[in-house]
């Protein structure tokens, strides 16, 4: 009988390689020390904001915390005379107050939403125009403005124990169905490098904006506020450097509600949140396609520690990831239960390359597949730029239930290379492996319901 790439050919592969308890894995690898001191230092030089200590209450421009009157102009009232004067904290006190469009924050300004604040968004389009310069999917474009976005800026928080609420009622919400055109529109703009200045998606158009989006920014904090109802991805930051995503609630369950997106970022500490999301709670990504390698900004040096993640996927690099990915570091967080622990995706258009990852320390319930790499989609647009990911390191985990422990599909021209799994227990799991193009794929006291796996195998 010729081998094939099936379940049961890899799995008799693997326990082949088992051997007896107590062997030398459990070992200090040489570089691991190094590699938790760098996320070490990443963490120690994160640059915070710097925000003048004066509030400018929303009250004193007008605002009106009753749910009904729309405070959109008193609070960007508010945020341009603390702007005027060099800075400070724009204050929504304890109240309900809407927004009939979106809040555009300048350098030096904290938005609070304080404890007992509810900010909620208008739910007509309309009121987010005109256009911003901003990027969706990982291609840049003008669309509809996220409902709080900050562009070109430096020293910028948004804080509170309140609540920021994309509203439940939003026409946005009934976008996804509307959006197909529009979204192979623009992806094609992007792959044929069209001048940025065509990709007009206002009026008339249906992609969904971010709820709050960061665009080539420095020293950004988030921090502490519950989040509901977004239209699309979440708490989004694009080419921005020195970040910090601290104690946030994020409870929304749209589609494509990704927690935190760090897109072309650098110097980000993502600490201390609680994501219940209706897609990945943390995603890093560095653009798409052309567009993506054409602007080159990777995202690096992140470090995502003490978050407790429940959502479709719990942490994901790509699929946008053309600018590259580097040195991200996940240590110490919990994962509750979805369709994928830990996922890796990429196609044929993207290009790019994803490497020194390192994920240790997690609890994880139950999830249809552990770890998934799935980087062969076929390109959509006739691409021929596999995606390059390699050296990365998953240690310490206890999982409960992994319906598929480790899933594999790299592309034929560049098999995913150098991966290591480490002080794995695993208590269930009704498929260990499925591999397609994968080398020195190494596996050290990795151990599936009661039995140690150890080796390194290549699978082509």
């Amino acid at each position: 009988m010729t081998p094939t790439r099936t379940t049961a050919v890899v799995t008799a592969v693997l326990l082949a390689t088992t051997l007896t308890a107590g062997a030398a894995a459990d070992q200090q690898v040489p570089g691991e020390r190094g590699d938790w001191a760098h996320a070490m230092r990443i963490v120690r030089d994160i640059a915070a904001p710097s925000i003048p200590d004066r509030d400018y209450l929303v009250t004193d421009f007008g605002a009106v915390g009753d749910g009904r009157t729309d405070s959109h102009d008193a609070i960007t009232a508010a945020i341009a005379a603390a702007h005027t004067d060099g800075g400070g904290r724009v204050v929504l006190p304890e109240g309900t107050w809407r927004s009939d469009g979106p809040l555009h924050l300048e350098s030096h300004i904290e938005l609070h939403v304080s404890d007992g604040a509810h900010l909620i968004f208008g739910p007509d389009p309309a009121d987010y125009l005109p256009a911003v310069h901003t990027r969706w999917e990982g291609t840049e474009m003008y669309g509809y403005s996220p409902l709080i976005y900050a562009h070109d800026v430096h020293d910028v928080a948004i804080t509170g124990n309140g609540v920021i609420d994309g509203n439940p009622d939003s026409e946005f919400h009934t976008w996804t169905d509307k959006q197909d055109a529009d979204v192979q529109a623009l992806r094609r703009m992007g792959f044929d490098g069209v001048p940025l200045e065509q990709r007009q998606f206002g009026e008339g158009h249906h992609l969904r904006p971010s709820m709050i989006q960061i665009f080539d920014a420095e020293r950004v904090l988030l921090a502490d506020y519950t989040v509901r109802n977004s239209p699309f991805w979440i708490n989004h930051l694009v080419y921005t450097d020195d970040a910090v995503v601290r104690g946030l609630t994020v409870d929304s369950h749209n589609p494509n509600n990704d927690g935190v997106d760090v897109d072309s970022s650098t110097d980000v500490l993502i600490e201390h949140n609680t994501f219940r999301t209706g897609d990945d709670s943390v995603v890093v990504k560095s653009g798409r396609d052309k567009d993506g390698r054409d602007i080159g900004r990777p995202s690096r040096n992140v470090v995502v520690r003490h978050n407790d993640m429940g959502g479709e996927d719990g942490i994901a690099l790509g699929s946008e990831m053309s600018g590259g990915i580097s040195h991200v570091y996940f240590t110490d967080n919990t994962l509750r239960s979805g369709a994928a622990a830990i996922r890796f995706k990429g196609n044929l258009d993207r290009g790019g390359t994803v490497e020194h990852i390192r994920v240790r320390n997690f609890d994880i319930d139950s999830f249809e597949r552990l770890i998934w790499f799935q980087l062969d989609y076929p390109g959509e647009l006739g691409g021929d730029f596999p995606p390059v990911y390699r050296d990365i390191v998953f240690s310490d985990f206890t999982v409960t239930s992994a319906d598929t422990l480790l899933e594999i599909h790299g592309p034929d021209a560049a098999p995913l290379r150098d991966v290591t799994l480490r002080n794995i227990t695993v208590a269930h799991t009704d498929t260990p492996m499925i591999l397609d193009n994968v080398e020195d794929l190494t596996f050290d006291g990795v151990t599936v319901a009661g039995q140690r796996v150890d080796g390194t195998l290549h699978w082509r």
